[in-house]
């Protein structure tokens, strides 16, 4: 069977999945970071909650990496080892507004990722990117709670420079609704 897609706009070969999945691997590692610094940097008693999901957000990002790096090895690649650049703050609102930001560029990212495996019926792929992207939905459900706002809508990365949000940011919250 060809390992290369051939389907219209998606086209990748092996070579150009493997790194993009390593791209993919690096912001997994940036998320374990974060929710890692994150969940020991809040602080008081309105962001105990808060503190302990985002403990559970690290070990499940763990799991994602685990899985990507996987994919990388099934497709005759080696996993990076490097995490993209995780932005640090004192301010809770802050720190979980860059949280939901990765996520919505994670899941943007992973659904072009399935297109592109799909193509190039590499659909186990595409499965396991699904199942990723269950949990980075929660995620971003989660981290929209607690600061009190709806999920923003999804952007793909495509149609958006690096998937980012282009809509207005809600006001800061005096105190974290708890997830």
């Amino acid at each position: 069977m060809n390992k290369e897609a051939t389907t219209t706009g998606w086209t990748v070969t092996r070579a150009q999945m493997i790194q993009l999945l390593n791209e993919d691997l690096a912001g997994e590692y940036q998320a374990i970071i974060a929710y890692t610094v994150y969940s020991q940097g809040l602080k008081g008693a309105a962001y105990t909650d808060v503190a302990r999901e985002l403990e559970a957000h690290a070990g499940e990002e763990l799991a994602h990496a685990i899985k990507i790096a996987k994919q990388i090895d099934y497709l005759g690649g080696m996993p990076g080892v490097t995490p993209k650049p995780v932005k640090t703050s004192r301010d809770p609102v802050e720190m979980l507004r860059a949280d939901l930001e990765n996520e919505r560029e994670t899941i943007g990212r992973y659904r072009e990722r399935i297109k592109q495996a799909e193509a190039m019926g590499e659909f186990a792929l595409s499965e396991t990117l699904r199942a990723i992207i269950v949990q980075e939905q929660e995620h971003e459900i989660d981290l929209a709670s607690a600061l009190g706002i709806n999920v923003p809508l999804q952007k793909s990365p495509s149609n958006n420079k690096n998937g980012q949000c282009l809509q207005k940011k809600a006001a800061p919250l005096k105190t974290a609704p708890l997830l």
